[in-house]
């Protein structure tokens, strides 16, 4: 293919994964980059940080107008205008035969922490000693492992999992949450979404991972089995709302990560928590953002 179309959005670079996750869910897209500065000689040559460049097989639909109808949703979601940024986009015609590998060039090994490293698919990397390692498309679906939502939720896992729980990740994504679990020791990792487009993407992850995970289409309320741990990667309104249904999938003494928190929405979250008798043992905060670690 000669011809690809190249779709820039300005956002904030904290929404850098809903927004992927906006256009992989709505376009024939082949893949995403957050745009960064670029230097020559230690000096700034140009600057598109809170860009990201989505790249296109086709137009089968309108993009800039699907963006704006999702922008909307977001802000009636409890999202503001300062929080998603302003959403400049532009949409250009490219010519490259190599475009479907141009936005795999940024992407890198992600060290969450010492024992956990997320791998994109396409690269070698030999892990550490005792490092677990997921290999991920980051074109894939959301929850790529860069984000720090996600990072979070994995360094939870990681402190207060139980070797051989059973484990949960509402609103899955890519999958990634349940494969850290299962990975970490999970004796069970299931993990459901309400966009049945991810759902063969996490089985197909589960595999190359080489985990025993089960995903399906599904939601909270849904659920009648109970877990040990639960993990829960959703906006801060959300997560407020489905409270109630998040514990109830909860065993007594059962812990859960609540994680998509902008440190200054986390009062919201808190609020529902405690409003469900849901114990408070930590919140991690990276950059802007928190998780808070609850107990049942």
């Amino acid at each position: 293919m000669d011809k690809y179309y190249e779709l820039k959005i300005s956002i904030n670079p904290d929404m850098e994964e809903i927004v992927s996750d906006i256009c992989f869910s709505n376009f024939d897209c082949e893949g995403v980059v957050l745009s960064e500065e670029a230097y020559k000689d230690l000096e700034m040559t140009s600057s598109t940080k809170g860009t990201l460049r989505v790249f296109l097989s086709d137009l089968n639909n309108n993009p800039v107008e699907i963006l704006k109808t999702e922008r909307e949703l977001l802000k009636e979601r409890g999202l503001t205008d300062e929080e998603l940024g302003s959403w400049q986009i532009t949409l250009d015609e490219k010519e490259n035969q190599d475009w479907s590998k141009k936005w795999k060039e940024k992407w890198t090994v992600t060290h969450v922490s010492d024992r956990i490293a997320v791998v994109p698919s396409w690269l070698e990397y030999t892990p550490k000693e005792e490092e677990i390692t997921i290999s991920l498309d980051p074109g894939c679906a959301f929850g790529t492992g860069t984000h720090q939502t996600t990072q979070l939720c994995m360094k939870a896992l990681e402190k207060y999992m139980p070797f051989g729980a059973k484990v949960a990740d509402i609103g899955t994504g890519s999958g990634i949450l349940a494969i850290c679990a299962a990975k970490l020791g999970a004796s069970a990792a299931y993990g459901c979404d309400n966009d049945e487009t991810v759902i063969e993407v996490c089985r197909e992850n589960a595999r190359i991972n080489h985990t025993n995970c089960v995903f399906e289409l599904n939601t909270a309320d849904r659920l009648s089995e109970q877990y040990d741990f639960v993990c829960a990667n959703i906006l801060h309104n959300i997560l407020a709302q489905i409270m109630g249904d998040l514990k109830n999938i909860m065993k007594p003494g059962a812990k859960m990560v609540l994680s998509g928190i902008l440190n200054d929405k986390k009062d919201i979250v808190l609020e529902a928590a405690a409003k469900h008798n849901l114990k408070v043992i930590d919140i991690m905060p990276q950059d802007q953002w928190v998780a808070i670690v609850v107990e049942k």
